[in-house]
């Protein structure tokens, strides 16, 4: 639907520095899928890095989103803030290959730290001059104010303008499934705004964008696939047609 020349995108391709990694017996070289990681390719606004909890998914992510000037902790490129420095060296050894344009904006949003974001953008709009502007960006109230789907979901309506980098991991953590075929809405909007998606998660819904691009993380690589080829569809299929057979088998009741 949307595959294209990749020179157009934000980011084409994500390449490791092999020769620079001083080991890989240490993290996050030593997780199997960086131990083998050489290159990943952009062809489709929006991408899908799926897999299973451990296999690197969001270690990946973080590194590419550092490694093009986000605050590793979440935000837009401007937040400088440090609540605690857990993130991985990663990004030091990434080069990123860069599209011919731009983008306007951009946003990193990681389900983990989404709490310190909100306490960031609340302490800027105690800032003498702010007149408390910022959260104006986020739907007009405290991210802290809001349940934690509307506070995900304001960022994605009201913080993100378009022709954006937008890289999000796992994204549907506070969404309901409802509030996730939602989220496909507006990233459609976006996408025909010219904005690039690269997304780590584990819904099936959110990977049914069409044209997008399914990588799959297993044991020691990262391979493309089709949604109906991963667990997270076939499980999800299985157990819905089948619920009470599924739940005798998984709690042993005859």
């Amino acid at each position: 639907m949307y595959a294209m020349d990749n020179a157009m995108l934000y980011i084409r391709q994500a390449e490791l520095l092999r020769e620079r990694v001083p080991s890989f017996q240490s993290y996050p070289f030593d997780l199997p899928v960086i131990r083998s990681f050489e290159r990943l390719a952009f062809q489709n606004r929006v991408t899908f890095l799926v897999g299973e909890n451990g296999t690197g998914k969001s270690t990946l992510l973080e590194g590419i989103a550092a490694a093009w000037g986000f605050n590793p902790e979440g935000g837009t490129l401007n937040f400088s803030f440090n609540t605690r420095s857990s993130h991985s060296s990663l990004h030091d050894y990434l080069r990123l290959v860069k599209g011919v344009k731009r983008p306007r904006d951009g946003f990193f949003l990681r389900a983990e730290s989404y709490y310190n974001v909100a306490s960031y953008i609340d302490q800027l709009d105690e800032e003498p001059g702010s007149g408390g502007m910022i959260k104006n960006s986020y739907g007009g109230k405290s991210l802290h104010e809001q349940s934690h789907g509307e506070s995900f979901f304001a960022a994605f309506v009201h913080r993100f303008g378009g022709q954006g980098l937008y890289i999000l991991d796992e994204p549907e953590a506070a969404l309901s499934p409802l509030r996730q075929m939602s989220l496909l809405v507006r990233m459609h909007e976006l996408v025909e705004q010219h904005s690039q998606f690269i997304i780590a998660t584990h819904s099936p819904i959110l990977m049914s964008y069409p044209g997008s691009d399914i990588y799959l993380l297993e044991g020691g690589g990262i391979r493309p696939t089709m949604l109906e080829d991963t667990e997270h569809y076939s499980v999800t299929k299985a157990f819905m047609n089948d619920r009470q057979g599924m739940l005798r088998e998984l709690l042993g009741d005859d």
